[in-house]
C-alpha cells in the first residue's frame, strides 16, 4: 500500500494515511507537507482535504503542515447518520474533540459519551475509537490531536 502511495498509483484513505503515520512513528500532519521554519499560513482553499473511504468523513487541517510535531488541530465534518471507525495512534497520543454543530456520539474501548454543540471531550486515542453522528444533518468538530514526546 505505501508502494502505491509513493507512486502515485493510488489515492490514500484517511484511515491508510493514519496507518502509514503510526507505523513510521511520525505526526499524521508530516505525511502532508514539508516541515516549515518562522510563520506559516495556510489558507482555507489551499488546505488538503482528506475523506474517508466511504465519503462520510471529512477531515481538513487547520494548522500549516509541519509547524508543529506535538500538536495538530482538524475540522472534522462526518454525513448524518454516520460513523467513522478510527485505528488506535501511536501511544500516549491524546484527542479534544469539540463539538461545533450537530451532536457527536463518541465510542472509546467500550465507553460512549454523547455530546451536544459546545460541549468538548478528551480522551486517550491510542486506544480504538468511533465518531457517530446519528443526527439528520451533517455534524462539525475541531479535533485537536496532541502527541506525546
Amino acid at each position: 500500500a505505501l508502494s502505491q502511495v509513493e507512486t502515485c498509483r493510488t489515492n490514500p484513505t484517511v484511515g491508510l494515511l493514519w496507518k502509514i503515520a503510526v507505523g513510521l512513528g511520525v505526526p499524521f500532519q508530516d505525511l502532508l507537507g514539508q516541515p516549515r521554519t518562522g510563520i506559516s499560513v495556510l489558507r482555507r482553499g489551499e488546505a488538503q482535504v482528506l475523506r474517508s473511504l466511504d465519503g462520510k468523513l471529512e477531515s481538513r487541517p487547520l494548522t500549516p503542515a509541519g509547524t508543529s510535531s506535538l500538536v495538530e488541530i482538524y475540522e472534522l465534518r462526518l454525513a448524518a447518520r454516520a460513523t467513522h471507525t478510527s485505528e488506535p495512534h501511536a501511544a500516549g497520543t491524546h484527542e479534544f474533540l469539540v463539538v461545533l454543530s450537530g451532536s457527536l456520539k463518541l465510542h472509546v474501548e467500550g465507553e460512549t459519551l454523547e455530546l451536544l454543540a459546545g460541549d468538548s471531550v478528551s480522551f486517550p486515542a491510542d486506544r480504538s475509537h468511533a465518531y457517530e453522528n446519528n443526527g439528520s444533518s451533517e455534524a462539525r468538530y475541531h479535533n485537536v490531536i496532541l502527541y506525546e514526546r
